[in-house]
């Protein structure tokens, strides 16, 4: 949130949060905006209770909303790079890749996600969905894991390697498509987006 609430400052915008509210107050008129969690910003976008908002591609994957991703935004709490959703398991284990998964159990936040993937390479396997710590449950609890990762160091820390990489997500701003089809509100959505690309370039 911080990092964000940054940007958007760095982009002309003033903004002031109380810790005890959920709406931060924007110095434009045109703008009410709501904090949420990134899980949950692809469905209120995607359901047009939101016009626009801020998620990572994993979440929109994960939700497989249907939304217009009108910038993609590259930052993330340590610095300005992609976070990458990695396939990872105990330094003693013999799984090299995806293939070697059938019948064993994979723990992760993006079970949707996981379970694609796995199908997309003919593999049967349990997904369990992590409430986090992930890398703690290999291998005592799970075989694998499909994890978040921005430098890999937690991972390396617990005795886990990557053996794939499903894929790098960045944050993204996404529209309704509904209101991207407003000329009003898309004028509005690109201004944004254009100021926090010319943010991020300054960075």
């Amino acid at each position: 949130v911080l990092a964000t609430i940054e940007i958007f400052e760095h982009a002309g915008f003033k903004i002031s949060v109380d810790e005890r509210q959920y709406h931060p107050a924007v110095d434009d008129e045109e703008i009410w905006s709501v904090l949420l969690r990134a899980q949950e910003m692809p469905g209120y976008v995607e359901q047009g209770i939101l016009d626009c908002g801020l998620t990572g591609l994993d979440w929109i994957r994960e939700r497989n909303a249907d939304v217009v991703e009108v910038a993609d935004l590259v930052y993330a709490k340590r610095g300005m790079r992609p976070y990458k959703w990695v396939l990872a398991v105990h330094e003693s284990s013999d799984i090299k890749g995806p293939k070697d998964l059938g019948g064993k159990r994979i723990a992760t936040e993006l079970v949707g996600v996981a379970r694609r993937y796995l199908a997309d390479h003919g593999v049967e396997a349990h997904v369990e969905f992590s409430w986090g710590a992930t890398e703690a449950k290999c291998p005592s609890l799970v075989d694998a894991i499909i994890e978040g990762t921005e430098t890999g160091s937690t991972l390396v820390a617990n005795n886990l390697k990557i053996v794939d990489v499903l894929f790098e997500s960045t944050t993204k701003l996404v529209a309704n498509r509904q209101s991207w089809e407003d000329p009003w509100k898309r004028s509005k959505i690109e201004d944004i987006a254009l100021l926090l690309r010319g943010a991020l370039a300054a960075e």
